[in-house]
C-alpha cells in the first residue's frame, strides 16, 4: 500500500545528499519576469539577509563534512546560487569554498559550481573563480531580443549586452566554463535560440522548462493533448542529433537517450534517480529544492537550520522521501506510462495541484511524453540500421 506521498518504508531507503546549495547573496541585479525565486509563488526571501555570513558559512561548512563522513562520501558538489551570488564578491565564494574544503576530509573531493547572469563577470573575478576551481554556469535565453523580453534590469533595460560580455570573457577560461542554462520560451524560433546559444561555444546547455503546475500552469501551457513544449524542444533535437559533428552537449536530450538504454539519470528533472539536492539560505535555513517555491508559499520549507539540525534529519522528512522515492512516489498514471521510468514524472515541481498536492503527473506530461518517444524512435531506427550493417 503507498502512503499519501506515494512511499512506503519499506521500498524507500534514503540516498544522501551531495549536492548543497548555498544561497551566498539573497537579492539579485536583475528582475527576470519568470524567477521563480522572486516572481512566483513563495516570498519568503523578502525576510532573510542579503548576505550569507561568515559565522553560517562556517557552520555550513561542519555540517557538510559531518554528513559526507557519516556517508562515507567520494564528493561533495557546493553550488553558489543566489539571488546572483556574485552580487557578494567573487572572494567570499572563494572564502567560502576554503572553509569547505579545509572541514571535509581530503579523501572526499569537493566540486564547485556558480551560477550567474554574468552581468559580473570580470577578469578580476575570473581569475579568483579559476584559481579555485570553480566552474562557471551562466544562464543566457538566446538571440538578443528574447533574452531581453525577461532579463531584464530593475530599471527596464536588457541585460544581454552585458551577459555577452561576460561570456565572452568566460569563453577564454576553457576550464571553469560550465556551460550555459537556457529557458524555453515559446515565443522564439527553437533553432534561432539554438545558434544563439551556440555562438558562445559552451561545453553544455541545460533547456529548462518554465516553472509551472496544474494550479499556475505555465505560459503556454494548457490541460489538452497539445504539447508545445516538446514540440520546440524536438526541432532542436533533431538538428542536434542530425549534426555532423557533436556542437555540444545538451543535457536534457543526454539524459533521456542515456535512460533509454538502459541507464540512470544524473538530473532530476528526468528519470528516477533520488533528488541529492538541499538548499542553504542566507541565514542558515535548510530547504529543499528552489523549484518548489513556485507552487506555494513555504512549499520548500523544512523548519531546520544549519545551526541545530544535521543533513541526516533533513533526510527523514516525508517530503524527501517523495521526492526520492522512486516509481513508487509516482501517480498511478505516470507508473503505467509507457515512458514513465524515462520521464520519471518530470520535475516534482511541476507536478502540483493546489487540491491535491504534488501526487500528479508533470504540467508538461505531453511535452514530455512527445518529446521521448520521438526520440525513442530516431534511435531505435538508427539501431536497426547499424543491425541490418
Amino acid at each position: 500500500m503507498l502512503s499519501s506521498n506515494g512511499v512506503t518504508a519499506a521500498d524507500w531507503q534514503p540516498t544522501p545528499l551531495q549536492q548543497f546549495i548555498i544561497k551566498m547573496h539573497q537579492r539579485c541585479n536583475l528582475s527576470c519576469q519568470y524567477c521563480y525565486v522572486y516572481e512566483l509563488a513563495d516570498q519568503t526571501w523578502r525576510n532573510r539577509p542579503r548576505r550569507m555570513s561568515e559565522a553560517v558559512i562556517s557552520v555550513a561548512a561542519r555540517r557538510i563534512a559531518e554528513h559526507a563522513i557519516a556517508h562515507n562520501l567520494d564528493v561533495v558538489r557546493i553550488i553558489f546560487h543566489g539571488g546572483e551570488p556574485l552580487l557578494a564578491g567573487a572572494e567570499p565564494l572563494v572564502d567560502a569554498l576554503r572553509k569547505i574544503r579545509a572541514a571535509v576530509p581530503a579523501r572526499i573531493r569537493v566540486e564547485s559550481w556558480v551560477q550567474t547572469n554574468a552581468t559580473l563577470l570580470d577578469d578580476q573575478a575570473l581569475s579568483s573563480l579559476e584559481a579555485m576551481g570553480i566552474r562557471v554556469g551562466v544562464s543566457l535565453d538566446g538571440e538578443a531580443l528574447a533574452h531581453d523580453t525577461y532579463r531584464r534590469y530593475p530599471n527596464g533595460r536588457g541585460s544581454y549586452d552585458d551577459v555577452a560580455r561576460g561570456l565572452r570573457s568566460l569563453m577564454l577560461r576553457p576550464r571553469i566554463y560550465s556551460g550555459l542554462l537556457c529557458v524555453v520560451d515559446l515565443r522564439a524560433s527553437p533553432l534561432a535560440t539554438y545558434r544563439a546559444l551556440l555562438e558562445f561555444s559552451p561545453p553544455t546547455i541545460d533547456f529548462l522548462l518554465p516553472h509551472g503546475n496544474w494550479t499556475a500552469p505555465p505560459p503556454g501551457r494548457t490541460e489538452s493533448a497539445s504539447w508545445p513544449f516538446g514540440a520546440w524542444l524536438t526541432e532542436i533535437f533533431d538538428r542536434w542529433y542530425d549534426a555532423p559533428v557533436r556542437e555540444t552537449r545538451i543535457r536534457l536530450f543526454d539524459e533521456i537517450l542515456h535512460l533509454l538504454l538502459g541507464g540512470r539519470s544524473a538530473t532530476e528533472a528526468i528519470g528516477l534517480t533520488p533528488t541529492s539536492l538541499v538548499v542553504i539560505e542566507t541565514d542558515g535555513t535548510i530547504e529543499l529544492a528552489d523549484a518548489l517555491k513556485s507552487s506555494y508559499e513555504g512549499a520548500a520549507a523544512t523548519g531546520m537550520h544549519v545551526v541545530s539540525n544535521s543533513f541526516d534529519e533533513v533526510l527523514a522528512l516525508p517530503r524527501m522521501a517523495a521526492m526520492q522515492g522512486g516509481m513508487y512516489a509516482l501517480a498511478a498514471e505516470c507508473q503505467a506510462c509507457p515512458v514513465g521510468q524515462v520521464c520519471g514524472g518530470g520535475l516534482y515541481a511541476h507536478r502540483y495541484r493546489a487540491d491535491q498536492g504534488f501526487q500528479n503527473r508533470s504540467v508538461y506530461c505531453h511535452d514530455l511524453f512527445a518529446l521521448i518517444t520521438h526520440i525513442r524512435r530516431r534511435l531505435i531506427s538508427d539501431l536497426s540500421s547499424l543491425r541490418q550493417q
